[in-house]
């Protein structure tokens, strides 16, 4: 639903007014919260959840899934970025067009399409909510992911193409890399052993 909003306001309305749409408001507050934020589509906090999941929590069925989705992911996302090579928001727009971008933030000049993090963070999302039962807690994974998305934005590193596509990409991901998964074998005696010790 969230993503066919999104791709239909980039129809209507073109790459620069989604833009400058979606990223008009700024308060300090949200500044603080979504430089913080964003992190959680950086690859070191996706590599921490796999060590923590397969390591601490021994889920080693997400563990392997978040680590092949994430090396998916980071394969298809700089080949991208390296083919297309488009211009971030700091570039594009004409000096005085655009006057959101925070301070202290470093932002890059090129490698726009797609966005890393927000593929990052459906990825990792996405094997969680297909590993989890609970509805709330599937809701609140794709929130978490969304977030990530919209903080590119905000913070002014990204288009909301470069996020609609991150996050199909990202998606796309988690669910070949939970299927993969749950198919090797190592891992797939052990998940049927954890679930039979649990019956």
């Amino acid at each position: 639903m969230v993503l066919s909003i999104g791709v239909l306001l980039l129809l209507l309305n073109g790459k620069t007014t989604c833009f400058i749409t979606l990223n008009n408001y700024h308060v300090y507050w949200l500044d603080v919260f979504f430089i913080n934020y964003t992190f959680i589509g950086d690859g070191l906090f996706a590599i921490m959840c796999i060590v923590v999941y397969y390591f601490y929590f021994k889920q080693k069925q997400q563990g392997v899934a978040m680590l092949i989705s994430f090396i998916i992911i980071a394969t298809i996302v700089q080949a991208a970025k390296n083919l297309f090579n488009s211009p971030r928001p700091k570039l594009f727009f004409s000096p005085g067009q655009y006057t959101h971008f925070i301070e202290g933030v470093s932002i890059a000049n090129y490698a726009s399409f797609p966005s890393g993090h927000t593929a990052c963070a459906f990825a990792i999302a996405t094997v969680m909510v297909l590993m989890a039962n609970n509805k709330t807690t599937q809701l609140a994974l794709l929130t978490a992911a969304l977030l990530v998305g919209y903080s590119r934005i905000y913070l002014g590193q990204h288009f909301l193409l470069d996020v609609i596509v991150g996050s199909i990409i990202g998606t796309a991901s988690g669910i070949t890399g939970f299927y993969i998964a749950i198919n090797m074998k190592p891992v797939k005696i052990f998940y049927q052993r954890k679930n039979t010790q649990e019956n």
